[in-house]
């Protein structure tokens, strides 16, 4: 089993002391059959811009984002992957959309741009701050929030007409947030920093765990279970939802020299997760996280962005412009 990290019933920050990482206690993986049964291609993207992020809606309606203001969209699952203007040149991080038509961008200094005709443009939408916005996140359609630089969370509860600060509790950069409802959400960052709310923002408690690692994302399935991932191949699970972090990072693998970082992590179900990380590494788990696959490298860089819109087809994105599609055995 994993080490347990006890604490107060809500939220103080993980943090990353290189050295655990040695003490950590992985998963056993399992054996090549996760990544046998994966079919990966990859889609040409027409750009040579690092991808932070990319988000399907379904098999066919994705958009991805990125260095420079670039802006990516495609209506074939990726057969063509099409310009769009963001009225930005700034580094975009995150794209949320709540359906076909509403979604949301951040970025830089700020960036905060919203689109209503399915991203072939976008607008921007002032708020009060000039920290970089790292990730944007709507629980409902006029419910949403968005996590950045210096314990930065913006909240709106009108569909973004206005988005209003809510007090952090720390001055960490915030890297992601989600929400499995309209009250109950999880930001992580720097730091270790793990902020748990219950009754959507009002109050954000720093939930206590033991590590001192950077985590770059956070996913729950439900109000119980949830995961964090982040540098030096730092994975934690929660299944009180939040009460206590199990530190299941990943042990090196048999041609590792060097613990990777892992960037995003998501679930198609209870039971079917995946991460993705540095060296094009896609990890798979089938039974809720309590083991995964040894991994593969669907790509030569690092992977920022993934989504998987159905149980066994999603899509990554990350350096260079790469974008792949992973299509999953049954």
């Amino acid at each position: 089993m994993g080490r347990m990290f006890a604490g107060v019933s809500l939220c103080r920050p993980l943090t990353m002391l290189p050295a655990l990482v040695l003490l950590f206690v992985g998963l056993v993986p399992t054996a090549g059959r996760a990544e046998a049964s994966l079919v990966v291609r990859a889609q040409k993207s027409a750009t040579e811009a690092t991808l932070m992020a990319i988000q399907f809606l379904d098999a066919t309606t994705g958009w991805a984002v990125g260095a420079g203001g670039t802006v990516l969209k495609t209506t074939d699952g990726g057969g063509q992957w099409k310009k769009v203007s963001a009225g930005s040149s700034t580094l975009l991080t995150s794209v949320f959309f709540v359906d076909q038509k509403h979604g949301w961008i951040t970025g830089a200094a700020g960036t905060l741009r919203r689109t209503t005709n399915g991203g072939d443009s976008w607008s921007a939408k002032s708020v009060e701050t000039q920290q970089p916005l790292y990730n944007v996140f709507f629980s409902s359609p006029r419910i949403g929030w968005v996590v950045g630089g210096g314990g930065t969370i913006l909240h709106t509860n009108d569909g973004g007409e206005r988005w209003d600060e809510q007090a952090s509790g720390t001055n960490a950069a915030l890297y992601s947030v989600h929400f499995v409802n309209e009250r109950r959400g999880t930001a992580v960052g720097a730091l270790g920093t793990v902020l748990a709310t219950e009754d959507g923002g009002a109050t954000w408690v720093a939930q206590e765990t033991q590590g001192a690692v950077t985590l770059f994302d956070v996913f729950f399935t439900d109000q119980s279970n949830g995961w964090a991932v982040g540098n030096a191949g730092a994975l934690f699970q929660t299944t009180d939802g939040g009460s206590r972090w199990i530190d299941r990072t990943l042990p090196c693998g048999k041609t590792c020299t060097k613990l990777i970082d892992l960037l995003k992590v998501r679930f198609t179900s209870p039971q079917a997760g995946w991460i993705a990380g540095e060296r094009g590494m896609v990890y798979r788990t089938t039974d809720a996280g309590f083991s995964w696959s040894e991994g593969r490298s669907v790509a030569k860089v690092s992977l920022f962005g993934l989504s998987f819109p159905t149980p066994h087809r999603g899509w990554a994105s990350g350096e260079n412009g790469t974008i792949v599609r992973i299509d999953a055995g049954r």
